[in-house]
């Protein structure tokens, strides 16, 4: 099999089945850590000059230079995979095993407002949005807007290219004009978006996999414990737990738009009228596919067994309160959270004195998380010197 882009999501799929005796090819740019694993048979690394869509066109489709990828099965772990094999879908079936995801439902999820209408059109609740492509746009919609909002990207991945963050968090018009015309500098789309409040631990996440005839492979949920940084980041500390009400609306969801293949979707609960509010969807592997190998739920190998037309094992629920923890990025959460108050360091160690799930580290395949843990090195330390 073949794994396109991703970080840790590839590396967890790498030794999950590469461990089942699978043989597994990695495909991605420097730096990916899972490119460091012994469980990758064949690496593929995209040069720093070339775009991924480009070299995957010319390795997977062009006068191909890697014969013994032919067959293989594709997995997509980024929105960038997702970008390219969705645009070459038809061409890579004639040579490749792929999912059963529809090509035009994999973009419509990079596209946050078309996300956003199609929650609308089957009743899911969704924050509240504006659309803005210039600085004059924000005084037009000044009087409806609540302070602190979200400026979010139309499509997150090229946005995170430019500006390294999801999104920006705005506290007055002067700011988010000031974004505004920042973000439009680069050509990237963009909306203002209500800011839900409430603590992150009133996020949570829907997994499933939809087969052709409507199937469920699996069902699965979680919930996020904090953010880094709080608000607006990306998860540091998240906790395996079944969520009846996620996973109904995320059903509902997903069937309501007759989704097809392997669906994410996070929301999180308005504390003012008590509702989840669809946050984002993402139709592929997500960053903590780790928790849910340990947690007994391994999604990437119930997928390949089905895509391969194997028999798919049977899911019986999965282990809960299960933890995987990212420590530095939920230090610099703790660290923020004391500054507002609202988390002494007595009560984080406490939170984080059971044991956990690490994304990168494995006694059995130790390589990625050392490259990992020297870059962080570099970044945090190093650098910092006089």
């Amino acid at each position: 099999m073949l794994i396109l882009g991703g970080q840790e999501n590839a590396l967890a799929i790498a030794r999950s089945l590469g461990a089942r005796g699978v043989p597994v090819s990695l495909s991605a740019s420097q730096p990916c850590w899972a490119l460091r694993s012994r469980y990758c048979t064949r690496r593929y690394i995209v040069p720093r000059r070339e775009s991924a869509a480009d070299y995957w066109d010319n390795l997977l489709l062009g006068n191909t230079d890697a014969p013994a990828l032919e067959g293989s099965v594709l997995f997509a772990c980024s929105d960038e995979a997702i970008e390219f094999m969705s645009s070459r879908r038809e061409q890579l079936a004639l040579r490749y095993v792929l999912d059963d995801h529809v090509a035009s439902q994999q973009i419509s999820m990079l596209d946050k407002s078309e996300t956003i209408r199609l929650a609308a059109q089957v009743g899911i609740p969704t924050p509240k949005q504006w659309p803005v492509q210039k600085a004059s746009d924000v005084d037009a919609i000044l009087p409806s807007l609540d302070f602190p909002v979200l400026l979010r990207p139309i499509h997150s991945h090229k946005f995170q290219r430019v500006f390294r963050k999801k999104l920006f968090i705005v506290r007055d018009a002067n700011e988010l004009r000031a974004k505004v015309v920042e973000v439009a500098a680069h050509g990237l789309q963009m909306i203002v978006c209500e800011l839900i409040p409430g603590p992150d631990d009133l996020l949570s996440s829907y997994y499933t996999y939809i087969a052709p005839d409507g199937h469920h492979l699996f069902h699965f949920t979680k919930r996020i414990v904090r953010r880094s940084p709080p608000n607006f980041g990306l998860g540091s500390y998240h906790a395996t737990e079944w969520l009846p009400h996620t996973a109904e609306m995320g059903k509902r969801f997903f069937c309501g738009i007759g989704f097809r293949g392997l669906g994410n979707i996070e929301f999180k609960r308005d504390p003012r009228d008590g509702q989840l509010k669809l946050i984002e969807v993402n139709a592929r592997f997500t960053a903590v596919q780790e928790l849910l190998v340990r947690a007994q739920m391994d999604i990437a190998w119930i997928i390949y067994r089905h895509v391969t037309g194997s028999v798919v094992p049977t899911v019986n629920g999965f282990k809960e309160d299960l933890r995987l923890l990212y420590f530095l990025d939920d230090f610099d959460a703790y660290r923020d959270l004391r500054a507002l108050g609202q988390l002494s360091f007595l009560s984080w160690v406490r939170s984080i004195s059971r044991p956990q799930v690490f994304p990168y580290f494995s006694f059995h395949d130790p390589k990625p998380a050392l490259a990992k843990g020297w870059s962080t090195l570099q970044t945090r330390v190093l650098k910092r010197r006089p």
